[in-house]
């Protein structure tokens, strides 16, 4: 008998049972993913992250108490650098920024198409951020006018004088601002994704950054590329 992979085991947070209980279901379907925990609030994301150690997180953004922007920010605060997707029906521009200045790997809207949903959730496991069509043009726009916006506690976005990135780091990060997975540009410098990852990794540690939407931010804001330029 073939020895089967193990599944994507999925961490659903959402404040609403009914929809929480139908996404279960539709993850249910999936061959190759499961649903270990759900949770109503950020809080119940931290708690149930330390007590499942799921492979992925799904969370709404707005719920009461404590909110997905919240969990993400706990999760992220715990050492935890499980990717975690918000799952929304906002397109609100607070809700976007800081949910992916928090540490969110993608930011998706509730009227998302079910395979799409599935194909971005395996995409983030293989280093991708998807972000909704709705409201990617809005963190473009961020990375247009300087970065996204900052508050109190907001990201620092390193000064290049302070950073030594390698050729390689800085050429990556270039790609990465201009939309391509870890895949892609493995294939346009002709190295193994592995070795994109590594690259990636570090260069998000020496800058600071949690993830590939931050570090297409810094990239853009240093002029290693042109924010008009995005792929796929």
């Amino acid at each position: 008998m073939a020895h089967l992979p193990p599944k994507l085991r999925v961490l659903l947070v959402d404040d609403q049972p009914l929809f929480r209980r139908a996404l279960a279901t539709l993850v249910a379907t999936q061959l190759d993913m499961t649903v270990v925990g759900e949770g109503e609030s950020g809080r119940d994301a931290l708690e149930k992250v330390r007590s499942l150690r799921p492979d992925l997180v799904v969370m709404d953004v707005n719920m009461p108490g404590s909110s997905g922007v919240d969990g993400v920010s706990a999760i992220r605060g715990a050492g935890f650098a499980i990717p975690i997707v918000m799952l929304t029906v906002s397109e609100d521009d607070d809700d976007l920024f800081e949910s992916i200045k928090a540490g969110a790997n993608g930011y998706l809207l509730k009227n998302v198409r079910p395979e799409d949903l599935f194909d971005n959730l395996r995409g983030v496991m293989r280093g991708e951020a998807p972000i909704a069509p709705a409201v990617a043009s809005k963190l473009l726009e961020a990375l247009r006018t300087g970065g996204l916006p900052a508050r109190s506690g907001a990201v620092h976005l390193s000064d290049p004088n302070d950073v030594a990135l390698t050729r390689r780091e800085s050429e990556i990060l270039q790609l990465v601002a201009n939309g391509l997975s870890n895949k892609e540009i493995a294939n346009e410098l002709t190295i193994t994704e592995g070795t994109v990852k590594n690259h990636v990794h570090n260069a998000l540690e020496k800058l600071h950054l949690t993830n590939r939407v931050q570090a297409a931010a810094y990239a853009v804001r240093q002029g290693l590329t042109s924010p008009e330029s995005p792929q796929g």
